[in-house]
Order: structure tokens, then sequence, then C-alpha cells
């Protein structure tokens, strides 16, 4: 009532003044301009949103639904405004969107006094990422259009979704011998698919071990004796520098490869780790900058988006482990990993050598055979590591000549051509 109070009161002192209908209409356009000003400051200041995923998590080929709850908290109405829900630019951009929106994210409402509306939209997820859902930018304006108001609310969620698992054809079960075998220094376990003998029983042998039918021809509790397993799981090593993929596909590709390889690792029990050169998408989130008015609509859109690049110069490592959650820690690292331009393989796998167990097997994925990689893969042979080489190229004369660079240093390379090389990369190969 104190805008109408003193517009009553300015009337009044002009009538009694004699100024006359010119500057009468002057102070009536003045009231008004102010009068929109001030209620468009007061409406966006009142609008608060609350959005809702349905999940945080995903994967490929599912789909995830994001409701927005809109509220107009003042007293007075809000005569019209646009709400939208932002997404990164590099999720939906083509060819192909890795998130496909069904349904509206740009809505026109006019809100009564503590009215809500909720409005909602769906997320195909159509590719592996780390994607920041929202904020949410706000944008009201008075019934004539002269003023505009821009605010961010509501803070920014993240959905991860996880790389295809492919299955892995010709994976050998029962000896649990993936690519890159290798002979134990020291027994980690003991193999119960493989006998080496038998012996007298001890105190303290498992009942699981006691050969019976020795038992029975010699009188005397016989236990079995088994031969270490052969191996204890692989280290992968990615390369992900932006300066050697080109094309998106062959890198998305190095990705479903290594998660792939992960899962079928993990099946068998085995422990699994992962270095890279790539850089982790989560370390670009910002942590501050939500529920800021802004001036323009394009400053409130670029200001609360996730960092272009990041300062940390340090390689990606998953240091092994064995179990579900170790495979779902290397599942939402390969969702989050992205090119980067910092550190070469070589000088990732230097600093990383301290978390790479000695009796794991060396799985480097590699679109080409570079003299520094090369040089690092072969000091690592030449210190007991087991490493074998996967190379990511279609062409079948650059994978022979990256083939035979790797050979003359003695390391085993698979050739990574498609989706459906992946499915065979544990079967026996013979080079062309």
């Amino acid at each position: 009532m104190r805008p109408l109070f003193w517009m009553l009161f300015i009337v009044g002192l002009i009538v009694l003044l004699g100024l006359g209908l010119l500057i009468f209409a002057a102070v009536a356009l003045g009231l008004l301009v102010f009068v929109n000003w001030w209620l468009t400051r007061y409406s966006v200041r009142h609008v608060t949103v609350r959005r809702t995923c349905t999940r945080q998590e995903a994967e490929v080929g599912e789909t995830v639904n994001v409701s927005l709850e809109i509220t107009n908290g003042g007293r007075l109405p809000v005569v019209w405004m646009l709400v939208e829900d932002l997404l990164s630019r590099h999720a939906l951009l083509p060819p192909p969107a890795r998130l496909e929106i069904d349904g509206r994210r740009l809505h026109l409402l006019s809100l009564k006094p503590q009215e809500r509306k909720l409005v909602s939209y769906y997320l195909k997820c159509c590719g592996r990422g780390f994607f920041q859902i929202g904020p949410a930018v706000v944008e009201v304006g008075d019934l004539f259009g002269l003023f505009r108001r821009f605010r961010v609310v509501t803070h920014p969620q993240f959905l991860t979704v996880y790389p295809e698992l492919l299955p892995i054809e010709g994976y050998d079960i029962a000896s649990r011998r993936p690519i890159g075998e290798i002979r134990m220094t020291h027994r980690l376990y003991e193999d119960p698919a493989r006998i080496a003998g038998v012996r007298q029983y001890r105190p303290g042998d498992s009942l699981r071990q006691i050969h019976w039918r020795a038992t029975a021809r010699t009188g005397q509790l016989q236990s079995r004796l088994y031969e270490p397993s052969s191996i204890a799981g692989a280290t992968l090593v990615l390369e992900f520098h932006r300066r050697l993929y080109p094309d998106r596909a062959r890198a998305e590709l190095a990705i479903t490869c290594a998660a792939s390889l992960a899962g079928a690792i993990s099946a068998q029990r085995q422990q699994v780790g992962l270095v890279s050169n790539g850089r982790d998408a989560a370390e670009r989130v910002r942590a501050e900058g939500w529920e800021i008015e802004y001036r323009s609509r394009d400053a409130a859109r670029r200001a609360p988006q996730m960092r272009p690049t990041s300062d940390r110069l340090a390689p990606v490592v998953v240091r092994p482990g064995r179990g579900d959650a170790q495979l779902l820690r290397l599942l939402e690292t390969l969702a989050r990993l992205e090119l980067s331009e910092g550190l070469s393989l070589g000088d990732s796998l230097i600093e990383a050598l301290p978390y790479i167990p000695r009796d794991t097997s060396l799985v480097a994925i590699v679109p080409t055979a570079e003299e520094a990689t090369i040089a690092t893969l072969a000091s690592l042979r030449q210190e007991a590591l087991s490493v074998s080489v996967i190379v990511n190229t279609y062409e079948v004369h650059d994978y022979a000549v990256a083939a035979s660079r790797f050979l003359e240093h003695g390391i085993e390379a698979r050739h990574l051509r498609d989706r459906a090389s992946i499915t065979q990369l544990c079967q026996p190969y013979v080079l062309p």
C-alpha cells in the first residue's frame, strides 16, 4: 500500500501547487517506471526452483526424468517469467549427441502468490560421460517489458553415464588367463583347479584339501598341493592425449574397450586397475556461484558452467583391487575421463609406477606407436613386468606397422579396429 499512498500524495501536491497536467503526466510516468522496476526486483527474489532427478547414475540407453518445481513465494503475482534448466553444450552438440532431450527445458510461466507449478523433461543417455544438469536460470519481467531481471537458482546436479560393457569372447574361465598372462614370482593364493601333487596332512590344512583317494590308498591323511595362480589381474593403461585422437569415435572406442576388459577381469575375481593421462571431468566442477542475479541472459547462462580447463597436471590412477566396488570405481572414472593436453603417456606411467603391482599384467590401449611410449613400455618389460598393447586404429596397415615396432621389443600387440573386435581381443591371434 505504500506506493499507492505516495502516488496519491504526489497527485495532491501537484493539484495544490497548480503545476499543470504536463508535470502530472511526467510524475505519473516516473511512478509507473519505478513501480515496474520494484515489482521486477521483488518477483525475481521470491521465485524458487527445486529440481528432482530420478537417478544420478545411468547406463547407455536408459532414460532419466528431470522435474522442476517452480514456486512463487511472494505476496504479489509474477506476471511472466522464463525458466530454463541448463545443460552442458558438449552433451547436446552432434554428431552424435550424448544426451537426447524429450520435452522442453525452457518454460514461459505466470504464477499467482504462493502458487507452485511442476514441469519435467526426459534425458535419454546415448553415450557415456559426466554431465552437469542445471542450474536453472530465471528471467522475470514487468507487464510493459521495461525491465528484466535474471537470476541463477538451484545448485546443479551431475549425471554419470557409465560406458558400455561388451562381452569378451574366448575368455578362459577355467584357467583364468586373460590377455597378458604372467608367471607369479611368489604365491598370492592357490588355484584349486590346478593340482600340483599330494603330501602328508599337516595340522591347519583345510578339509577341502584332503585327498581322500590317496588317504584310502596309504592309510594316512593326505592333502592336495595346488599350483599358484598364473596371473593376478591387470593394470589397464589408456592413452588419452587430445593430439592423438582427432576423431572422437576412436576415443570412445578406447573407453569401451577398457571398460569391457575391466569387467571381464573383475568377473574372474582378479584385481584390475587403471592409469591414464586423460583428465577427470569432475575436476572442472565449480564449487560456488549459485543463486546470483545478473544483468543479461548470456551472463546468467555462462557463469555457472563447468570450467573449460583444469589446472591439475597429474595422471588419473585407480589402484588395482578386486570386487564389484572396484569395478564400479573404474567405470565411474572411465565415465568422467576426458581428452587432455597435459602429460604424455610415458610421463604418466613413470608417475604411477609405485601404484602398479609387479605381479599384474600391463595392458596399454594406444592409437599409435610413438617412440616415447615404446621406450617406456620396453623399459617396464625389462623390469620383469608383463606388457601387452592394444592398438586402436581402423587401418590394418597402420596396425601392422605399429605391431611390428612393439614386437621388436618383445611386446605383443592386438588390433582394436571396431566394436566387434573388442569381443575377440582375448582369443588366439596371429599377426597378419
